[in-house]
């Protein structure tokens, strides 16, 4: 088993103003060459967005991308043609594929919008760009993990180019379960969206990551309660 470590208060960080950004991964001005990645993990931003405030429309090409609202609504247009709102219990995809336009605001004029952005490199160039947005409130489960991402369209959850699986799960105190790793040769991101966890023996907090390959599971223990997020991903380009 092999492992890395990223706390909470060692990633970089951005003060826009109106955006509060932590990168778990270099990204923009953070540059670090010891956290370029995690397989095909490349991009993992915790972002806060003040009310009203917004990304304006930019262009994005060849990446899968995730957003994972934890707060408030979030607004989303693209060149597709897509308009729409998402809010906590929803998962946005968007295969990027031959290139792609979209602006994201803060659908809110009286709070803040905090969601994840994920970036995961592709197992196929040049696709053509696709949107899909979904709401986990029917799948999610308590005190076990429930995917909602995978390569399969007709799976549970979302699905993007890549032999990739999001899992998330909610556990009160004292409960726990082995997450076993959904493919040879991937290795499994974890990132404690809330509360502490014990991830094989080893105590991890709020915003907390943790990167384990070289073995076919883990084990998470909640110490309080909890919500943690696993990305299941190629350890290879």
């Amino acid at each position: 088993m092999n492992k890395v470590i990223h706390r909470a208060e060692t990633r970089g960080y951005a003060n826009h103003g109106w955006l509060n950004s932590h990168h778990t991964f270099s990204f923009a001005g953070y540059h670090n060459p010891e956290r370029m990645n995690f397989g095909v993990l490349r991009v993992l931003n915790d972002d806060r967005v003040d009310a009203g405030q917004g990304f304006g429309t930019h262009p994005h090409d060849n990446m899968e991308i995730i957003s994972i609202p934890l707060e408030g609504d979030l607004e989303h247009k693209d060149s597709m043609g897509n308009v729409a709102v998402i809010k906590a219990g929803d998962v946005q995809v968007m295969s990027a594929g031959t290139g792609i336009y979209h602006s994201e605001y803060n659908k809110r004029n009286d709070k803040e919008v905090k969601f994840l952005q994920i970036w995961v490199f592709p197992n196929k160039k040049n696709v053509t760009p696709r949107y899909d947005q979904i709401s986990i409130r029917d799948i999610e489960k308590d005190n076990e993990f429930y995917q909602v991402v995978s390569p399969n369209k007709d799976d549970n959850g979302a699905w993007i180019n890549q032999d990739a699986w999001f899992s998330i799960g909610k556990f009160s105190k004292g409960n726990s379960e082995e997450y076993k790793i959904k493919k040879a040769g991937n290795g499994v991101y974890a990132f404690v969206l809330e509360g502490e966890v014990e991830i094989d023996g080893e105590k991890f907090s709020n915003r907390d990551g943790v990167g384990i390959w070289d073995t076919e599971s883990i084990n998470v223990k909640a110490g309080t309660d909890a919500r943690i997020l696993l990305m299941d991903v190629p350890m290879n380009m």
